[in-house]
């Protein structure tokens, strides 16, 4: 079995090293996750840190990159209050990864890939049609983890 200590994880190539500790905790969900601006633009976008943070109240966070560069889904979330979590399947795949591309905040990633949106009982943001799950959610607040300049965005279902 192959062994790591810190130094050598840290003098490993840029993309073996990114691969090696996204897949050392096992498998992962992958998700998109669907807002709407509040110029009604809509927002989708790849995630796989989706987490049950607890059932009563229903929450579930997941992990944003540094804010250091424009994240519109966390703007739109911040704005509006409101987002969607849609399982991905393998037919959408493709066009889920796509979503993971740098687009300037007017273009919707639901007008360059062949991902629909889904509206249900008046719910501001939009839910990805066809996704097998579908969860509705109402931001709730937010935690910096200064280590690496993230956050853990907490929402109930």
């Amino acid at each position: 079995m192959k062994h790591f200590n810190i130094d050598e994880i840290h003098q490993l190539a840029h993309l073996y090293k990114i691969n090696l500790i996204n897949s050392c905790t096992g498998y992962k969900s992958a998700n998109l996750i669907a807002t709407k601006s509040i110029n009604n633009t809509t927002n989708v976008a790849v995630f796989s840190s989706v987490i049950h943070l607890g059932s009563a109240p229903p929450l579930l966070g997941f992990i944003l990159r540094p804010t250091t560069v424009p994240r519109n889904t966390y703007q739109n979330i911040i704005e509006t209050g409101f987002y969607t979590i849609n399982h991905i399947h393998q037919e959408i795949l493709e066009d889920a990864h796509h979503t993971s591309a740098k687009y300037k905040r007017e273009i919707s990633e639901f007008d360059v890939t062949n991902l629909e949106t889904d509206y249900k009982n008046n719910f501001i943001a939009p839910f990805v049609k066809d996704c097998p799950i579908q969860i509705g959610m109402k931001y709730i607040e937010e935690y910096d983890i200064k280590s690496n300049n993230t956050k853990l965005v907490v929402g109930e279902i």
